[in-house]
């Protein structure tokens, strides 16, 4: 099955977490990481912090959805990850944007994620691996979701 996980930091050497947590989803069990959209830096959402970067990976992965997320929770809390406020900085951010076309809403786990429709720092990254992409719930195209937000703090990282 083909999922896709949004990736972000903004604590620390944003890079290096981005690297390190990239490393981490390829060596999960039953898991190939197969495509990487470029990295974006973005103006945070929630309380005041410093700007993040984020990206989007494609697995392949025979995980299941609860699976593939407890091994990314895992993944984020061996990286740092402390959930001390919603929507506050962090070391890493993984996020199950995607698992194939499934439409699933379970205790803990909502795919496609909930606000998947509403984050440009999501779309824009996704649309560079998924253009022709559209939300399984919504049914609407990825990039006439991205038309309908202001995309103007996504900015593509330049070295």
């Amino acid at each position: 099955m083909k999922a896709y996980v949004g990736l972000g930091s903004n604590l620390g050497d944003r890079a290096a977490y981005l690297l390190l947590g990239l490393s981490a989803l390829s060596r999960l069990p039953e898991t190939r990481l197969l495509r990487l959209s470029p990295v974006y830096e973005t103006d945070p959402v929630g309380p005041p912090q410093p700007p993040y970067l984020n990206m989007v990976a494609e697995l392949e992965t025979a995980l299941s959805p609860k699976g593939l997320l407890a091994e990314m929770l895992r993944v984020e809390k061996a990286l740092g990850r402390e959930r001390r406020e919603r929507w506050g900085p962090r070391t890493l951010d993984l996020d199950l944007l995607l698992y194939g076309d499934l439409v699933l809403e379970e205790a803990g786990l909502s795919v496609p994620h909930p606000r998947l429709h509403e984050r440009a720092f999501v779309l824009v990254p996704l649309l560079d691996l998924l253009p022709e992409g559209r939300h399984p719930l919504l049914g609407q195209s990825f990039a006439e979701l991205l038309a309908s937000l202001d995309a103007s703090s996504v900015r593509p990282l330049v070295l």
